[in-house]
């Protein structure tokens, strides 16, 4: 597979989620502004990594996208939702958020965080509307449930707001939560789609683990080296909340070295357990590479 075929591939199942993203919270009654602020944030575009790896682990495991559609969805509300209340006046207060005013900026900060909570509620619901056996919907619930509570997004969250100390491993234990935890459960719930083996849903999670910890990474290093056109968000935000992360604790130089071994620590994840590979190995050398 080349690397054009790629890339249409990921346009593909970016559309294919698209499309499904648009048909959910549609519904005009007295609540009518509160899903309004909710299909605002859903629909407002980005890369949908999360809902791809969701379909494309789905498809390595043996199974059909369409399996994994509305497990893909509904990592992407929950992503959604992490994004909502990320940008709150109580968290990070950003006001632009992919070259759009932030929810709370749109709609006011209580009806963002009532559109980030039910967005979360829906993410559970939306995934036990998938046509699958029913235990490997409890398998998916159970990795999705993990990663958005206190040992992932949650959590995460948490340790993002405290002050820590620069040190690597206090860094990596908040991106393994607040990044790594979905991204890790979005390939694992692929997996489980797909009917794949308990040693791959082990190894889709540890691609999803390295992936995750490399993203979050690089995103550091964007805030400092690109521009709010490109982010599509103000830059040097890390830096106005005073947090520290890899890029200022560390440098990029030394940032982009553990880029690439995490990267290398991915991909490894797949030799010997998926045999179609290939999207899963390019997808991972493009996010380390991404300039927003």
């Amino acid at each position: 597979m080349n690397y054009k075929t790629i890339e249409a591939e990921f346009e593909r199942c970016r559309l294919l989620v698209e499309e499904k993203l648009a048909t959910f919270f549609t519904d005009s009654n007295d609540i009518a502004p509160l899903t309004e602020s909710m299909r605002y944030s859903l629909l407002a575009g980005g890369k949908r990594i999360r809902p791809i790896i969701c379909l494309k682990f789905c498809e390595a495991a043996g199974g059909g996208i369409d399996h994994a559609l509305y497990a893909a969805c509904a990592v992407e509300m929950l992503h959604t939702y992490s994004l909502i209340h990320d940008d709150l006046p109580c968290m990070d207060n950003d006001a632009m958020r992919r070259g759009k005013p932030s929810n709370h900026v749109k709609f006011g900060e209580f009806t963002a965080t009532l559109a980030g909570d039910a967005l979360q509620a829906a993410a559970f619901e939306t995934l036990l509307y998938s046509d699958l056996p029913a235990e490997r919907i409890v398998y998916m619930a159970k990795l999705f449930a993990n990663a958005a509570g206190p040992n992932g997004i949650c959590g995460g969250q948490y340790l993002d707001m405290i002050p820590v100390s620069g040190e690597s491993e206090n860094l990596i234990k908040t991106y393994q939560k607040k990044t790594g935890s979905l991204i890790a459960a979005a390939a694992g719930m692929g997996v489980i789609a797909g009917g794949g083996s308990e040693r791959q849903v082990t190894a889709a999670g540890a691609y999803g683990h390295f992936l995750g910890l490399a993203f979050q990474i690089r995103d550091d290093i964007l805030d400092i080296t690109a521009t709010e056109k490109e982010l599509g968000k103000p830059i040097g935000s890390d830096k106005s909340n005073n947090k520290t992360t890899f890029a200022t604790a560390l440098n990029t130089d030394i940032s982009k070295m553990m880029i690439s071994t995490m990267t290398e620590s991915a991909i490894g994840a797949l030799e010997g357990n998926f045999e179609n590979k290939d999207f899963l190995i390019w997808l991972a050398k493009n996010l380390a590479d991404r300039k927003f």
